[in-house]
């Protein structure tokens, strides 16, 4: 009897363990997905960009890597592609340039401000991924992004902008997952 005790014992404090603890790999919550939504524009949007200010649109949402997104947004007026990174942040998953686009837009290389073993590998305490990547790679006063997913209502929201010659302007998308 005490032999059955002992193993049952055993047992369950290996899996109150497995259970309690923390693993490396924290899971991302599922953003990959077909969004369906509207792009919406400036009065005279489609005179100047053939986009609707009120267009139906679809943004397919794709994980190409660690931390990376590539985001297909089409509408009857435009067809684009561009990838983000990602960070999560509470209910949300936030997404920032990446490449050249965001050292053009923050004037230094994404990932210059971390030390210690990539991207993550230095985060405080409390700090989650979006707060650390703020910390790391924003420090200038208005500093912009454009855009996220809300996790509890499964929505992607993205604000493009848009050069047409000389004249810059802005798109937003903003689509529900089907």
């Amino acid at each position: 009897m005490k032999k059955i005790k002992l193993i049952i014992t055993t047992a369950l404090s290996v899996v109150v363990l497995a259970a309690c603890e923390k693993s490396d790999n924290v899971s991302v919550p599922e953003i990959e997905g077909t969004y369906v939504g509207t792009l919406t524009g400036f009065e005279n949007a489609k005179s100047q960009t053939g986009v609707n200010t009120n267009e139906a649109a679809i943004a397919e949402i794709r994980k190409t890597g660690n931390e990376l997104i590539e985001v297909h947004l089409h509408s009857d007026g435009m067809d684009t592609t561009f990838v983000l990174n990602y960070y999560e942040h509470n209910n949300s998953v936030l997404v920032c340039l990446n490449g050249d686009d965001f050292e053009n837009m923050y004037g230094h290389m994404l990932g210059q401000g971390h030390a210690n073993g990539g991207m993550m590998g230095d985060m405080q305490n409390g700090e989650t991924e979006w707060t650390h990547h703020l910390s790391d790679e924003h420090q200038e006063e208005g500093d912009e992004h454009f855009g996220g997913f809300e996790m509890q209502t499964h929505t992607f929201g993205y604000q493009l902008n848009m050069m047409d010659g000389i004249n810059s302007y802005n798109l937003e998308f903003q689509g529900k997952m089907q």
